[in-house]
């Protein structure tokens, strides 16, 4: 726990020092003036879409940028063989970046929906959908070792998750996006401005609990297979 609570506080310093929060900060201030433009209908509609893909830059492209900073430093080499644990890693990064999406998320939320907005839904909703994003990210970004190399296989990975945004707007809807699995914590974003029924509550934290822990275990594969059996080679 004392390892946790150090990795944490490390993660949260370096990413207030690589300007992660100035940019969420300015993200938020330019949203909220746009989405406060729209009608009550077209906000309850848009707004889940939006957190959830506002958050792919918190979670899954600033993850892949720590990883890829810590490889050019060495840094993530070390720790590799120090006694901080790779979940207590993992746990650190997911952490301290699911807090930096509910605190600008919160922020987008109230500012423009206002105090009606279902609080346990929300945190829910935006700490799930960063467990997983930032877990994709991880183990995206594990075999690279460049922003150049990282930034296409990125955008295709990030294009197939954004898809259940389109039976969210009803775009093109059917029973087969709840196999998707970020349409669970999408249900979940769903829940904070509208009623959503029992049953796709308990699909959501079921299904995006069952998609945290395989992504979990293939995040530690390629913690040994791309970080610890590298360094193991070289």
């Amino acid at each position: 726990m004392n390892r946790l609570r150090a990795a944490l506080r490390h993660d949260i310093r370096l990413q207030v020092r690589s300007g992660f929060y100035a940019a969420a900060a300015f993200v938020a201030v330019c949203l909220i003036p746009l989405v406060r433009a729209l009608d009550g209908a077209t906000l309850k509609l848009v707004l889940p879409a939006l957190v959830l893909l506002n958050m792919q830059v918190n979670t899954f492209y600033f993850i892949g940028g720590l990883v890829l900073l810590e490889k050019a430093e060495g840094s993530i080499q070390a720790l590799a063989v120090s006694p901080l644990r790779p979940v207590e890693y993992g746990a650190a990064k997911v952490l301290s970046l699911a807090l930096l999406s509910l605190v600008e998320a919160a922020v987008i939320v109230v500012a423009t929906y206002g105090a009606r907005v279902q609080p346990l839904a929300l945190v829910a909703g935006v700490v799930l959908t960063a467990v997983l994003f930032c877990l994709f990210g991880f183990i995206a970004v594990a075999r690279y070792d460049s922003i150049n190399t990282f930034l296409l296989p990125s955008v295709i990975i990030t294009s197939l998750l954004n898809l259940p945004v389109l039976d969210a707007l009803g775009i093109w809807s059917g029973p087969l996006w709840l196999l998707h699995p970020i349409r669970a914590p999408l249900v979940l974003l769903e829940a904070m401005v509208q009623p959503v029924a029992a049953w796709r509550i308990g699909y959501a934290l079921g299904y995006g609990a069952l998609w945290a822990l395989v992504l979990g275990w293939f995040s530690l594969a390629a913690w040994n297979r791309h970080i610890v059996g590298r360094g193991a080679s070289v």
